[in-house]
């Protein structure tokens, strides 16, 4: 548990920082310095009210009640530190911290102040730290979906991201869900169908989908490697994607979700794409 004192020093932060923890404690009253110097002579006289009540005589079932309330409060509060902390240092100096809404930060921590796994923390701290960076791109409707997510869950679609492109919009290619390439990830109908039915992607497992309208050039993007698409047509041009794509909370968790490049498939989908007559004009990274 925490000791009482902030986990934050401000004195060490940049200005996007310590804007986000002035807000954080507007928005659901976390005491940082040096906002806790200004509350000290109202904690010195609840301190005395504390004293005056320990007076009175309390069965144990409400002395334990009175424990257990300390207790979780407190494990809030930790959460809430250590959360706001990793946001703070992911934080560029660019962050538009001025422009985000005490309102939505209270919304965020009333949805994840009881989560204490690091991992899920982290995700939080990433969810937080974007959308401090630019107001506007999590909704609230995102902020609650992430808080009926369970790790399993997460870690899930971490796997499947590996496997999104940017093609006009973040897209993934899931060209052949029985391929080696997927399901040795983990990825397979029934992980997708799983993705599916929770919202984070719809799944067609039979006809697939397409971009339509893509002009002659296109640039098409993974993990920001380039890759200029040719196609035949001067206009109209389309390519096959694959069985899925991100629903809007899916697209909103792509770029805080922590996954990371996969080389092999990189190699795969040039060669899937390829093979729709478009011609591809890229250079392969080194391995």
């Amino acid at each position: 548990m925490s000791d009482g004192n902030s986990i934050v020093n401000l004195g060490d932060l940049a200005k996007p920082a310590t804007v986000l923890i002035e807000k954080v404690s507007n928005a659901v009253g976390v005491l940082y310095e040096p906002r806790r110097i200004r509350k000290k002579a109202e904690a010195e006289a609840e301190a005395e009210k504390i004293k005056a009540l320990a007076g009175i005589e309390l069965s144990e079932i409400q002395q334990r009640g009175i424990e257990r309330l300390v207790h979780q409060e407190a494990r809030k509060q930790e959460n809430i530190e250590k959360i706001t902390a990793k946001a703070a240092s992911e934080l560029p100096p660019d962050a538009k911290t001025d422009e985000l809404e005490e309102d939505w930060i209270a919304h965020f921590f009333d949805r994840c102040d009881k989560v204490s796994n690091e991992q899920m923390q982290s995700l939080w701290s990433r969810l937080l730290a974007g959308e401090a960076t630019n107001p506007g791109t999590y909704s609230k409707r995102t902020v609650d979906f992430i808080a009926t997510m369970d790790k399993s869950d997460a870690d899930l679609f971490t796997k499947f991201c590996q496997f999104v492109w940017v093609v006009g919009e973040v897209t993934p290619l899931i060209f052949d869900e029985q391929a080696d390439i997927y399901t040795s990830q983990g990825i397979n109908f029934t992980s997708l169908k799983h993705l599916d039915s929770i919202g984070l992607i719809s799944f067609e497992s039979t006809s697939g989908y397409r971009k339509l309208g893509i002009p002659k050039q296109a640039m098409i993007f993974y993990y920001g490697l380039p890759t200029l698409a040719e196609f035949t047509k001067e206009k109209d041009n389309e390519i096959k994607v694959g069985k899925a794509l991100l629903t809007q909370a899916g697209k909103e968790l792509v770029s805080i979700c922590g996954s990371q490049r996969n080389q092999e498939f990189y190699e795969y989908a040039i060669e899937k794409l390829s093979k729709q007559n478009i011609t591809l004009l890229t250079a392969l990274p080194n391995k």
